[in-house]
Order: structure tokens, then C-alpha cells, then sequence
């Protein structure tokens, strides 16, 4: 298990976005370039010295980047292979760097046309790493969805929860993200229309399935001394075993990362799960929300039904979840654009500011496999 104590010597001093769609219409290198420079004009710095990426083969390099943002040299760099799971951990990649010396402005971005362009919906056969799915694809593993929704079937029955709980897990994405002028879904939704949304792979249907989204995100991390008034990065963690995402090993398909990383993190960052005052969770599939609030100690698991009905993952309940509308309803940059509303969060600039919020917890899910951090506001 990889974590990493920061104890506040790195910052996020800098958020930039594009607008989210779903046929952006432009080049990932252009979407990139446009997050990143109002990125740093947002920290205040006029280029980077390191700048860091993850992607599946669907983004722009790194190096195209720099030439576009105008770098003449270039430092410290790197294209991490990965996806969802990088989300939270690339803010270690990045502090680990400015701790070291070895940078003092690090860009981080990631940019995708996720809907218009290469779609991350569908598994392909092939020889070499992932193998194994020919033999789970003729059984309906056909993508992510199917696998994931093997896993969720299997969790509701053991929690007791329902398509009522997973609704109030959708239904209060969709309220939060009424408010965000950034959200690709900003409309009410209630239990008839989400009954009526066609069912995929049960049991999740459609609505319960993250946005496919066209757009980029980029942070800026640098010395918590040159940006005292920026959220830090205090802790983060990254690992994992056999659960959802190698189900042929797995002792148990429901567990996933959460359950391996959230012990570790609270030991790195030297809190407790009380301490948490929003959460900012890596919701690709509804279901993947009350695993995460009970694997990370939020809410236990003989609660969860009640919790989730009375509306108490708001941003002004009991445990805010996603204010923006998380990756259900807001949209998907793989994740990146969760931490950058917590980011906002602990500057007090939020959508739907939590009162508040002091310490955000960030998640990176991949299956049995991601990552977790947690960032303190200055």
C-alpha cells in the first residue's frame, strides 16, 4: 500500500476548467491548453516548471502541451497510464516533486473528448495485458457497466439497499447539481423518472451510469509557503487488491478500492473518519457511493438506507457528498474535476458551499484498485 503524509508542505493553488459538453467540437490538446492556462492564471503563475498527465491513449501528450502553453524548456514531466484511480494519487505525484525540490510549480491536467471522441464505455479483446476478457466477455462482460453492475447486484442484495436508495443517490446529484452552471445535468429528477430510465445492465440503468463528457481540468500545485491562502494536500494513499475489477480472484467482487485504501489514509493523515467535513467520491455508478461512505467510515452500513433516504449526503447534511453533482451530473474528466471542487470547497467557494469545510476527502476508484486523499483548507 503507497501513501504519502504531506502534512501540508504542498498546495493546490490553482483550478482551471473548460466548459463540459458532450461534442466539444475542438482537439484534446486545445481543451487542454485552455483549463491550464486558467489554471495558472488562477494561481497566479505565469508557466510551470513540471507538468504531469493521465490518460488511456485519449488526451494530449505532455510535451504537445508545453509547446502550446509556449515552454521553451521543460522540467520534470510525465504521461501516467491510467484512469480513474490516478485521479486522487496524481496530487501525491505531484506534491512529491515540489517536497523534493525537483519542481516548484506543477501543472496537472486531464483532458478527453469522452462522448464525441474514444469512449470509455466498451472493453476490446486483445493479446497481452487484458487477456482474460475473452473469457468473462461471453458470459456479458462487455464494459465497465457489466462488470461494475455484477459487483453493485451483489452489494445491494448483501446491504439490503434498493433501487429507492440507489434513486436518492441520483436524485441528490441531479439537486446539487441545479446550481452549477458547470453540469452537464441540471434538472430535477424524481422516482417515476428515474423508474423509466432504460436499465442497462441491471442493476443499474442508464441514470445510474456517470456522464460520458468532453472537456478538461487542470490544478496547480506548488509550496504551501508561496500560496499560504491555498487548500493543502495532507495526506494521500494508493493500492488495492482483488475485488471488482479481478472478480476470477476475488473473494469477495463487492470490495473495492475504498476498502483497502481508508485505514491507511486516515494513519497517514492522522484523522479519523469525524474529521471529514465533505466528500468528494468517485461516483461512476451510483452504488459505488454508500460502499464508499461505509468502507470510509462516513456512515455504517446498518444505517445506510435511512441516511440515504433522508437526504443526508446534502451539501448541508449530515455527510455532504459531490455539492457540484459529482461525476453522475456535473460530468466526467476522469475524475480531476471532483478534486477541483474540493478544491473550491475549502477556498469557501463552492457550489453549494458546505459551512464550514475544512477538510475534504477526495477518491480515485478503479475497481478493486484506486487511490485517496485528503486536502485541509490554509
Amino acid at each position: 500500500m503507497g501513501r504519502q503524509g504531506f502534512s501540508g508542505r504542498a498546495a493546490v493553488a490553482g483550478v482551471g476548467m473548460t466548459a463540459l459538453s458532450r461534442a466539444s467540437g475542438r482537439s484534446e490538446l486545445s481543451l487542454a491548453a485552455e483549463a491550464s492556462r486558467a489554471a495558472l492564471a488562477d494561481a497566479g503563475i505565469e508557466r510551470p516548471d513540471a507538468v504531469l498527465s493521465y490518460h488511456l491513449n485519449d488526451s494530449a501528450p505532455v510535451l504537445y502541451l508545453a509547446r502550446e502553453l509556449g515552454l521553451s524548456e521543460i522540467g520534470w514531466h510525465n504521461e501516467i497510464y491510467g484512469g480513474g484511480t490516478q485521479s486522487a494519487s496524481i496530487l501525491a505525484d505531484a506534491a512529491m516533486l515540489v517536497d523534493a525540490g525537483l519542481a516548484e510549480n506543477v501543472l496537472v491536467y486531464r483532458a478527453l473528448n469522452g462522448r464525441s471522441g474514444k469512449r470509455m464505455n466498451a472493453l476490446g479483446l486483445k493479446l497481452g495485458e487484458g487477456t482474460e476478457e475473452q473469457f468473462t466477455h461471453p458470459y456479458g462482460m462487455a464494459g465497465p457497466v457489466h462488470q461494475f453492475a455484477l459487483a453493485g447486484q451483489r452489494y445491494l442484495h448483501d446491504t439490503g439497499l434498493t433501487e429507492r436508495h440507489t434513486y436518492a443517490v441520483v436524485g441528490q446529484s441531479r439537486s446539487h447539481a441545479l446550481r452549477n452552471p458547470r453540469a452537464l445535468r441540471r434538472e430535477r429528477l424524481d422516482l417515476p423518472g428515474y423508474l423509466d430510465s432504460p436499465m442497462v445492465a441491471s442493476p443499474l440503468r442508464r441514470l445510474d451510469c456517470c456522464q460520458e463528457t468532453d472537456g478538461a481540468c487542470a490544478l496547480v500545485v506548488t509550496r504551501a509557503d508561496r500560496a499560504p491562502d491555498a487548500p493543502r494536500i495532507h495526506a494521500v494513499v494508493r493500492g488495492g487488491g482483488p475485488g471488482a475489477s479481478a472478480m476470477d480472484r476475488a473473494g469477495d467482487v463487492t470490495r473495492i478500492f475504498s476498502a483497502y485504501v481508508a485505514g491507511p489514509l486516515y494513519e497517514a493523515a492522522g484523522m479519523r473518519p469525524a474529521d471529514i467535513d465533505v466528500a468528494l467520491l468517485y461516483d461512476a455508478y451510483s452504488w459505488l457511493v454508500p460502499r464508499q461512505l461505509e468502507d470510509f467510515g462516513l456512515v455504517p452500513r446498518a444505517d445506510l438506507g435511512v441516511f440515504l433516504r433522508a437526504q443526508e449526503m446534502a451539501w448541508n447534511g449530515r455527510m455532504p457528498v459531490n455539492p457540484h453533482g459529482g461525476l453522475l451530473s456535473e460530468g466526467y474528466v476522469h475524475g480531476l474535476n471532483n478534486v477541483a471542487e474540493a478544491v473550491r470547497q475549502l477556498r469557501g467557494t463552492g457550489t453549494n458551499q458546505v459551512p464550514g469545510a475544512g477538510v475534504a476527502l477526495c477518491t480515485g476508484f478503479g475497481g478493486g484498485y484506486g487511490s485517496a486523499a485528503v486536502l485541509t483548507a490554509a
